[in-house]
This record gives structure tokens, C-alpha cells and sequence, in this order.
């Protein structure tokens, strides 16, 4: 690894968007979005189904409180995914395993959302919430409402299913957030004595265990990067290296006898020693998480073999398992990676989570080896599957974003049961919605990043940005005309190096410069202004024809935005439509217009072939980013090309 290449994402304080396009989702994030998550995580969302996370909290709390005064404290089983009415206690923990993670994700939203608009209220409600959080931690560190409520002697024992670590990762990232957002460390101090607990528990002189749902890797290098401590991240670097290690320590920790070579695990990344992996298996989520933490610690150790498994990994990713919306997960059976090519429009799965853990994937492998396919991958990720999955006015959530949809197959296809037509207001296992809002309130820590001699842009949105080398500002009409301008005011000479999008086939930048893996470099040595024009057209764009959903037809995008048809606009069974390859598209924001044709119905379930009859309609295609906000109807991504 070339550790001159290596560099830093700018810090959300210094870094302030000002943005026609971007502004409004931060500002619907702090102001509509906390507010209702908030709400829904106190259960108090009318209709919605309940989460039962502050809850949980509460019950850990007073188990504390018990245990510290010497009072008898009752035990629960520890044996199962989700704990609802009918299958628990009442006295019992509620919800799904990993339930303590949505506040976390919570406090990391309102974290960055401080930096960018200061809110006294929101700074006092966080405070109450860490607050009863460090109330539930026990006196060795230990801080996950399951077991604490549930059974502490059972606390470490199924690594593979119960979610400890994955809870511990949320904590972690979250208090390093608020810590960073506010100096207040109350929550950071009960997170490190967590991770001290944890590194005490695991390592060559202790379980060789590692996380069944990965987040703890990239949250202990976090913790690292903060402190200094190095245990942090040799712990992270221990469960890489150990996992998919024979025997399997899954295999030990539920009393399986593997009596021969076997791969297995998959689903949890952990068939093989990640350093020996080139395909992107199993669960989505974990994956792109776990790629994440691969990335961090083949930086910090500077280790070529794992940073060469995260290429593979990587290349895998955009050459075979991509949606063209950034989606990835094609499969419902594990939310997982399916076969290469494998990307069905109608089952996708293609989880929120998984494309804004592919942003995470994304970001750090930039900042190792500027690499515009990179940011290709997480601008299309971020512009499309990360913004459908929210409605415009952020009280209601996408899960799985599918990229066709018939409402009746929803409701009476038990295949396609996992897709909605319509965005759902909570969610049991609620994952999604918090990691929209921590993205989102976050977005300026993915713009931009610098190293000792180089300032890099790898996304374009308007902002004010304070740098080591010079302050810029950005003027942005990058989704209109593709223009975007630079103020530069120098304090040293610096290179600043602009992405080339992987859509664009002419540009002019109003500097010299040489290009380099999709980056054009442009020497710096005083105050300057840079100017540059994105050729920004409408194209049609094929999959491969390896993708057996997508034969005969193609895609419409503009930019980095991919557009789809709705029922709303162009009436039902939109699988009638279709257009020329040589169509006239009219754009008219944010919509696109174009003449095509319409097959007539044939209600005739079998006929001799003939030559289907057509009559010219117009269609409109509107960004899939805003499909399903005008209640229950057909949507396609694809379209017949004749």
C-alpha cells in the first residue's frame, strides 16, 4: 500500500453544505426526521409497530439499580431473534436482539445534525438519553439490555446470533460522534470501559471468538483513531484475522463436531479468513460492514493482503452484484448477495442498510487509493437507493427497494412479500430508518478529503469548506446544468483533484490538469478559480446481458440519477411500454419526457403469434428517488427498448 496516496475525510465542523439539492434532506433530517424517530423509538407513532428500545433501557436500568442494592434479580431465556408479547414476560427484554442499536444510531444522527445546526432542546434530549443508557451499564462495562435484563451468566456466549458486538459497534460510533459534536465524553467513557471489557475478553489469551453481525471492527478502529490506545485496534484486527479461522469457533460455541472440510458460514462472511476472500456472500449488511472494517485496519496496519482481498471484493461488488440504483442484496432468503448477475427487478432486496454500508465501503477505500469507481459506486448509492428509502417528508421508510413493483404481487405473492408499494411508518426490526438519518446528517464527511499535498473532491455538492491547505467554496448546479465552480483561497500550494463521474463523456475544467484513476489533478499555488462543466445528457443504459431480467431493455438516467415509471403518470401495466433506442427525451425538472409506444392489451391467455399492435403514448419518467409518494401504484425501472 502506498501510504502517500492515504487520505482523511474533512471533519463535519469544517465542512458546511450549502446546497440546493442536499440543504433540504439536512434540514428535513433535523427537523422532521429526529423529532419522529424519537417518537417512534418511545413507541408513541400511532399504528406503527412498537419498538420497545427505550424500554428495554429502562428494564436494564432498575436491573442495575437491583443488582448494585443486593435484591434478588429474576432470569429470562436468551434463546431466540425477536421477543415479543406472546412469547416473553412482560418483565422480560422486548424486540429484536439488536434493538439497543436504534437509539444508538439515533444519538449519531443528532450528533452530526448539532454540528451542523446547533439546537439546544436536541442537545438537552440527547443528554437524558445518554444519560439513561450509562444507567443500564454494568460495574465491568458490560452494556447490552438483552442480557442485562434477560440472563448475565449467558453474556458472550452465541457471538453468532446474538448481537452484543453489533450493539457495542452502534454505541461506539455514536459516542465518538457526540463526543466530536459536543466534548461531552460521559457517553465515550462507558463506551471505552465497554471496549476495554471486550478487549480483556477476546485476543490470543482469550475467546478466539468474533462478531456474528460486523460493525465492531470499524468501531473499534474509531475508538483508536480517538484514543490512541492500540488495543482498540489490535482487538479490531484480531476478529478480521480470526474470523473463518478452522475449526470455526461458531462451530465450537453451538457444540458442532465438523467431521470434515466443509465451508461453512457464509452468511456471516466467515467460511473463510476475510484475507482469503474475493466475493462479496452472505448478508448484505454485514458484509459491506465488514468490508468497512477490513479497509480500516488494512490502513492503520498497512497491510497489502488485506487491502488486495477488499479490491477483490470491491471489483466483485460493482462488476457482477450491483443494481444500477446502487442496491446491493439481490436475494430475500438471508438479505444477502446472490450469484453473480443474480438481480432480479420484481424480488430485489436490495436493503437500505446495505447501500449506506456500501457508502461506508466506499469512502474508506477512497481514502486509501483515490479511485474514482469508488465514488462512482457511492454517489449512485446515495442519489438513489439511500434517498428512495425515505418519503419526502421523512415520517416514513422503504426497508427493501426494489426496482419494479406490481402492488397486488405485494400483497398476494408470498415470494415477494418482503417488497412494499408503499413506504411503512416503523419498523420491528427498525435498522434502516436511524441509518438514513445518521448518513444524511453526515454528509459532509464524504464530500472531501485531504492529505499533506492534495485536496480531493469526490462529491459535488455546494458547501463552504475549511481545509489544511486552502478554504473553498463550492458553488454546485450539478444535478441541472453540471456546472460547478471552486473559490479557492490558498494558504500553501496544494493539488486539488476533481472526480471525473463515470457519466460524463466531455467536461471542461477551466485550469490545466492530468488525470489519474478518474481524478483530474490541478496544481494550486495561489487564490484561484476553477471552473468546470459536466457534459450532463439523458442516456439509455443496458445491463449486461448476462442479467436474464433485463434483455431487450434498458434504464433511463441523467447524471448520477436513475429514473422510473410509475402507474401515477402513465397509467397500469407499464410492462406494455416501450421505447426507441433512438428516442427524444425532453427534460423537464425533475422529470423526463419521451414518446414511445404502448403494446395493446391482449386478454387472450394463449393466441397464435402475430405482430403485436402498438398506438404512441407519452411517458414520464420521473427520479426513483421520489417513486412511491403518491400512494399504492405500479413502478418500473426498466423499460422495453423497440
Amino acid at each position: 500500500m502506498d501510504s502517500s496516496n492515504f487520505s482523511n475525510h474533512i471533519k463535519l465542523n469544517n465542512i458546511k453544505i450549502d446546497d440546493e439539492f442536499w440543504s433540504r434532506y439536512i434540514e428535513l433530517v433535523r427537523n422532521e426526521v429526529i423529532p419522529y424517530q424519537l417518537k417512534a423509538l418511545k413507541d408513541e407513532v400511532k399504528d406503527a409497530p412498537r419498538s420497545r428500545c427505550i424500554d428495554n433501557f429502562k428494564k436494564a436500568a432498575k436491573t442495575v439499580k437491583d443488582i448494585k442494592s443486593g435484591k434478588s434479580v429474576p432470569t429470562f431465556p436468551v434463546d431466540k431473534w425477536e421477543y415479543n408479547d406472546e412469547n416473553s414476560c412482560p418483565e422480560s427484554f422486548k424486540g429484536w436482539v439488536f434493538q439497543d442499536s436504534d437509539i444508538y444510531k439515533w444519538l449519531e444522527a443528532v450528533s452530526y445534525s448539532l454540528v451542523n445546526t446547533y439546537d439546544a432542546k436536541l442537545h438537552k434530549t440527547a443528554q437524558e438519553y445518554i444519560d439513561l443508557i450509562c444507567s443500564a451499564q454494568l460495574d465491568n462495562g458490560y452494556l447490552d439490555t438483552l442480557y442485562i435484563i434477560n440472563d448475565r451468566s449467558k453474556i458472550f456466549t452465541n457471538l453468532k446470533d446474538r448481537h452484543e458486538l453489533y450493539c457495542f459497534g452502534h454505541l461506539a460510533e455514536a459516542a465518538v460522534a457526540y463526543y466530536n459534536a459536543t466534548g461531552e465524553d460521559k457517553l465515550l467513557n462507558a463506551t471505552y470501559r465497554f471496549a476495554d471489557l471486550i478487549c480483556d475478553t477476546f485476543g490470543e489469551s482469550g475467546k478466539k471468538g468474533y462478531p456474528g453481525h460486523e460493525i465492531a471492527e470499524m468501531a473499534l478502529v474509531k475508538l483508536y483513531r480517538l484514543s490512541g490506545e492500540e488495543k482498540y485496534l489490535n482487538c479490531a484486527d484480531f476478529f478480521i484475522s480470526e474470523r473463518g479461522k478452522k475449526p470455526y469457533y461458531f462451530d465450537a460455541e453451538r457444540g458442532y463436531e465438523r467431521k470434515d472440510g466443509s465451508l461453512d458460514y457464509f452468511y456471516n462472511q466467515a467460511h473463510l479468513q476475510p484475507k482469503k476472500q474475493d466475493e462479496a456472500v452472505g448478508h448484505a449488511v454485514r458484509g459491506v460492514y465488514l468490508y468497512s472494517g477490513m479497509a480500516d485496519v488494512s490502513r492503520e496496519k498497512n497491510d497489502d493482503e488485506l487491502f488486495s482481498a477488499c479490491q477483490k471484493i470491491w471489483d466483485n461488488i460493482q462488476s457482477r452484484k450491483l443494481y444500477i440504483t446502487g442496491g446491493i442484496g439481490a436475494t430475500a432468503d438471508g438479505e444477502a448477495f446472490s450469484f453473480d448477475y443474480d438481480l432480479p427487478n420484481d424480488l430485489a432486496y436490495s436493503e437500505t442498510c446495505a447501500s449506506i454500508g456500501l457508502i461506508f465501503f466506499a469512502r474508506r477505500m477512497l481514502e486509501i487509493k483515490p479511485d474514482s469507481k469508488y465514488a462512482d459506486v457511492m454517489e449512485r448509492a446515495l442519489y438513489n437507493t439511500v434517498l428512495s428509502a425515505m418519503a419526502q417528508d421523512g415520517k416514513s421508510f422503504f426497508y427493501v427497494n426494489p426496482l419494479e413493483v406490481l402492488p397486488t404481487a405485494c400483497r398476494l405473492d408470498s415470494r415477494k412479500r418482503h417488497v412494499k408499494a408503499v413506504r411503512q411508518k416503523w419498523f420491528g426490526c427498525a435498522c434502516c430508518p436511524p441509518n438514513i438519518a445518521r448518513l444524511l446528517s453526515s454528509l459532509g464527511e464524504y464530500c472531501i478529503s485531504e492529505n499533506e499535498n492534495n485536496i480531493f473532491v469526490h462529491l459535488y455538492m455546494g458547501a463552504e469548506v475549511n481545509c489544511e491547505n486552502a478554504d473553498i467554496k463550492i458553488t454546485s448546479d450539478y444535478l441541472d446544468s453540471g456546472k460547478v465552480s471552486f473559490d479557492v483561497k490558498c494558504r500553501k500550494p496544494f493539488t486539488l483533484a476533481v472526480r471525473i463521474p463515470e457519466w460524463c463523456d466531455n467536461f471542461s475544467i477551466s485550469k490545466e490538469y492530468e488525470v489519474k484513476d478518474g481524478y483530474a489533478y490541478i496544481k494550486i499555488a495561489k487564490d484561484t478559480a476553477v471552473d468546470i462543466q459536466f457534459d450532463i445528457k439523458i442516456k439509455l443504459i443496458k445491463c449486461s446481458n448476462l442479467v436474464r431480467e433485463n434483455i431487450g431493455k434498458a434504464a433511463v438516467m441523467r447524471g448520477p440519477v436513475v429514473y422510473c415509471i410509475e402507474e401515477a403518470d402513465n397509467g397500469s401495466n407499464l410492462q406494455l411500454l416501450s421505447i426507441s433506442p433512438n428516442a427524444e427525451f425532453e427534460y423537464k425538472k425533475p422529470c423526463i419526457i419521451a414518446k414511445g409506444k404502448r403494446e395493446k392489451a391482449n386478454n387472450n391467455l394463449y393466441s397464435e403469434y402475430k405482430k403485436a399492435e402498438y398506438e404512441d403514448c407519452n411517458i414520464k419518467f420521473i427520479p426513483y428517488s421520489t417513486w412511491g409518494n403518491r400512494g399504492e401504484n405500479e413502478m418500473a425501472v426498466y423499460i422495453n427498448i423497440k
